[in-house]
């Protein structure tokens, strides 16, 4: 299934295939797409069963004329297709809601959101002063780290959806002019396309894919007595287990949901990344890991790069995408 939203020829677009579209029903982020510009949305699945992804793209975000908001998740588990399309929904909502513009009447809910405000109105010479830029990432990550903190928690009191075993990855960007804010919690991934000083196509990873085994994540992992280790049929993928079962062997360090392991190492506070767009930056991809670990994904940039319609490059998003979900936004 796929879909392009684009204002090319001053219309709207929308394209869909392969059946029903993860949130078409979803009038909150049906709304907030319409009018949408250079964002591709494409998911497939794999080769292992159930295609449990969910995405998410609003214009508009929280108010704010021109800010963009998108996101990635990857379920996992028995209900992690309820998990993930769980999150999808409700991410956006408290995270727009604590970004939503105060009136005379309201009291500010925050610091952090007054702070969020203040910059975007910030002029050019400030915006690129570097400590500008760090409490621009200082007020995000609180607002951040709350509305997934928040959305956890709200699914451990769901009692339509068990999570036991069950979670999702998400990786989500808020673009705010020339600003992007990257969360990520597990190992889906945000992948900046940009052009060297010769003007060639090159990959910058902005995100970190959190495996157990890196260093911070498996200290934490082990002082929960948590286990890490990888099974026989798959050497390179290390996984989280429950300190006295072999279960549930969960490879990433990192997730919403997934109860059983909350209290041995796995945690929903997501890492936030800021990155200041130049004019070599053409777009971001925001893909779960059946994207990322395929053959032809180190080549994504230069060939996606090479296409000169953002509706031709739609249609190739749809033709590599093999396993997973992926955003691609033009910037």
């Amino acid at each position: 299934m796929g879909i392009c939203c684009s204002r090319e020829g001053g219309g709207r677009e929308l394209e869909e295939t392969e059946g029903w579209f993860p949130w078409k029903h979803d009038d909150f982020l049906q709304e907030q797409l319409a009018g949408a510009a250079g964002v591709s949305m494409h998911t497939k699945q794999g080769w292992k069963g159930v295609n449990q992804d969910a995405m998410a793209a609003c214009q508009d975000f929280a108010g704010h004329k021109g800010q963009i908001f998108c996101g990635v998740f990857d379920g996992h588990g028995p209900l992690g297709r309820d998990v993930a399309r769980h999150v999808r929904d409700s991410l956006p909502k408290k995270l727009s809601a604590s970004l939503a513009p105060s009136t005379e009447d309201d009291a500010p809910s925050s610091n952090s959101n007054a702070d969020v405000d203040s910059f975007d109105k910030s002029d050019c010479t400030s915006s690129s002063d570097a400590s500008d830029e760090n409490q621009l990432l200082s007020s995000w990550k609180s607002l951040i780290v709350k509305a997934f903190e928040d959305v956890d928690e709200e699914l451990r009191q769901h009692s339509g959806i068990d999570c036991l075993c069950s979670g999702t990855t998400a990786v989500t960007v808020v673009r705010q002019g020339d600003h992007l804010i990257i969360a990520n919690l597990g190992d889906s991934r945000a992948v900046l396309c940009t052009r060297d000083s010769k003007g060639r196509p090159v990959s910058v990873q902005i995100t970190t894919d959190l495996k157990p085994d890196l260093p911070g994540e498996a200290e934490r992992i082990l002082i929960c007595k948590g286990r890490i280790f990888a099974m026989d049929d798959e050497p390179d993928v290390p996984r989280l287990w429950l300190p006295d079962q072999d279960a549930p062997g969960l490879a990433m360090a990192r997730a919403f949901g997934d109860f059983c392991l909350k209290n041995h190492g796995l945690i929903c506070t997501p890492e936030v990344y800021y990155r200041k767009l130049s004019e070599k930056d053409d777009f971001l991809v925001l893909a779960t890991d059946g994207v990322t670990r395929v053959d032809f994904f180190p080549d994504f940039p230069s060939s996606f790069m090479s296409i000169s319609t953002f509706q031709s490059r739609s249609n190739f998003l749809q033709l590599r995408t093999v396993s997973a979900g992926t955003i691609a936004t033009e910037i």
